[in-house]
């Protein structure tokens, strides 16, 4: 009886069935007539997801998805493999196991931490709820645009602010664009697509100011390719009480982009908030949360994957230096320069030559994002480079 009771509330909170957006009764009144989502499979856009679907079969170097091609961990494997005999049950202690390491960790409670399929359900989790009544989601520009795209589908106002000569988030500009419409401020640092940090210092000033006019969310998806992530997070912010959110995720650094797993922390009420948008429980797999608490804070793995991901994205600078190329000196696992011809050209001619990239224009200029792989990978992104720069 308790688990019939326990699936039926699931139903009646989750906001997001497999394939589109379902909206059960007792979840309309819970949402508070939230608007429907509105003819988002009509909504084309080029995402890391397209561009690989619509990719060459045999690429010999993907590039184009920030993805880490070094994981996941041996460790992480094998946990996998012994989850498999009890993967008929459900995985509710796997869960607050998860959970528990995290806060332990952070110095957090268990209430601070929400957990779901990687971070992009949290993302949408927030862009359905701080975009409601037309409220404005403040971004950089560019900017990674999963959140203020989907806000944009339940009628919420994207206002982008364009990043600093340094092409650094400008976080004076965006304070200044915080007024009483303002749902959510939305800052990805480390950024994507331009690989940029922002002064720690600074970054925690402006949350501690603008949390109390408006929630700030702090996508820390990239925050593990930084030289101390545990002294750059905004997670401290959360200790203080600031009506902040900081997403983190295994896709990156882990490599679990394919094994979906990451998590929010905020306040409680906030986690309880935004947990009604969410399926919770139900959008992890147990083969997958074993891996999670298998690896988490495995440091050997980490700094052996980073060691190995700095070295590609050296030879990666020495490659774009001898074509004559600049580019932006990268705290991720991606870099960014300025192209010297069309970018859909440049993107097409490389795919031809089986490495994918990323294209984008900033500034009125073409530019390419590339992914950091291993070095074979890299080896093949040069050869191809070299042939059309």
């Amino acid at each position: 009886m308790a688990n019939t009771i326990n699936r039926r509330n699931w139903l009646k909170s989750s906001a997001l069935m497999a394939g589109g957006v379902a909206f059960l009764s007792g979840t309309v009144n819970k949402l508070a007539a939230m608007p429907l989502l509105r003819n988002i499979n009509a909504f084309k856009r080029v995402t890391d997801e397209s561009a690989i679907l619509t990719a060459a079969p045999a690429m010999k170097a993907r590039l184009l998805a920030n993805e880490n091609p070094f994981g996941p961990s041996a460790a992480a494997k094998k946990a996998i493999a012994d989850a498999m005999d009890l993967s008929y049950q459900y995985a509710f202690s796997a869960i607050n196991t998860l959970r528990g390491k995290i806060a332990a960790y952070e110095g957090l409670k268990q209430s601070n931490v929400l957990l779901a399929s990687g971070s992009s359900p949290l993302l949408l989790a927030a862009a359905m709820h701080y975009s409601k009544g037309g409220k404005n989601i403040i971004t950089g520009d560019p900017s990674y645009d999963d959140l203020p795209t989907q806000a944009e589908h339940f009628e919420g106002k994207w206002v982008k602010v364009p990043l600093t000569s340094d092409y650094k988030l400008d976080l004076d500009a965006m304070e200044a664009k915080v007024d009483a419409n303002t749902g959510l401020v939305y800052i990805c640092n480390p950024n994507n697509p331009t690989a940029t940090v922002v002064d720690t210092e600074k970054l925690k000033a402006f949350c501690e100011r603008v949390s109390k006019k408006a929630v700030v969310f702090v996508d820390e998806a990239y925050i593990d390719y930084l030289p101390d992530p545990k002294g750059t997070t905004l997670i401290g912010g959360v200790k203080a009480g600031q009506n902040i959110i900081v997403a983190r995720t295994f896709s990156k650094l882990y490599g679990f982009a394919g094994l979906r797993c990451g998590y929010i922390v905020a306040q409680p009420e906030t986690i309880r908030t935004l947990e009604i948008y969410t399926p919770g429980w139900a959008g992890l797999s147990s083969t997958t949360l074993a891996a999670a608490i298998a690896t988490y804070q495995e440091t050997d793995y980490l700094q052996d994957a980073l060691k190995k991901t700095n070295a590609s994205k050296e030879y990666l600078y020495d490659v774009l230096k001898k074509e004559g190329y600049t580019y932006i000196p990268s705290s991720a696992n991606f870099v960014m320069f300025p192209l010297k011809m069309d970018g859909n050209k440049f993107v097409g001619e490389m795919m031809k030559r089986g490495v994918g990239v990323r294209s984008w224009k900033l500034n009125n200029q073409d530019w390419c994002r590339v992914s950091v792989g291993r070095m074979d990978e890299m080896q093949a992104f040069a050869d191809a480079f070299k042939e059309i720069s």
